[in-house]
C-alpha cells in the first residue's frame, strides 16, 4: 500500500479565510440581510468535494471561530455548521451526481436547516426572534451555489486538489 501526498490543503485554507472575510466583511445596514451565509457555502463545497478532508470538526472549528468574529453566542455556529457538515459528509455521494439545480435545492435544504438551528438557540437563550428578513440569506446562498460550486471546482482542478 502506497500513500500518496495529499495535496491542496492551502486552497481549502484559503477559501475557509476568505469565505470568513466574507462573513465580518462591513456591509450597509440594508445589505446585511442579503448577506450569503458564506463559511457555510464553502464548507458544504468542500465537505462534498473532500469529505476525507473536510467534516465535522472542521466545521465545529470554523463555528467556533465565526461565533469569536462576530460576537454571537459561543457554540452557536459551531452547533449548526457540525451538523451540515455531519449531514453533507452522508450524502456527499449522491450529491455529486445531482445536476446543479438540484444541487442548489439540497444546499437550500442544507442553508434553512442551518437558520433554523440558530433561530432553536436564540429563542434557548431568550434573544428577541428575528423577522422575515432572516430567511432571505439561505436564499442568496441557494441563488449563488452555482457560481461557487464552479469556482472552487475549477480551483481544485487546477491545484489538483485531492
Amino acid at each position: 500500500m502506497t500513500l500518496t501526498p495529499r495535496r491542496g490543503g492551502g486552497i481549502i485554507l484559503i477559501s475557509f479565510l476568505l469565505a470568513l472575510l466574507l462573513t465580518v466583511l462591513p456591509l450597509p445596514e440594508w445589505a446585511r440581510i442579503y448577506r450569503p451565509q458564506w463559511y457555510t457555502l464553502v464548507l458544504i463545497y468542500w465537505a462534498t468535494a473532500s469529505p476525507q478532508r473536510v467534516g465535522v470538526g472542521v466545521g465545529w472549528l470554523s463555528g467556533i471561530i465565526i461565533d469569536v468574529l462576530t460576537g454571537t453566542l459561543l457554540g452557536q455556529h459551531a452547533l449548526a455548521l457540525s451538523l451540515i457538515a455531519y449531514i453533507t459528509h452522508k450524502v456527499h455521494q449522491r450529491l455529486r451526481l445531482f445536476p446543479i439545480w438540484q444541487q442548489s435545492l439540497t444546499v437550500l435544504v442544507l442553508l434553512l436547516l442551518e437558520r433554523v438551528l440558530q433561530l432553536w438557540v436564540m429563542g434557548a437563550v431568550g434573544q428577541p426572534v428575528p423577522g422575515i428578513s432572516f430567511w432571505i440569506a439561505p436564499l442568496v446562498g441557494t441563488l449563488l451555489w452555482p457560481w461557487i460550486y464552479i469556482i472552487l471546482r475549477d480551483l481544485r482542478r487546477k491545484f489538483r486538489v485531492s
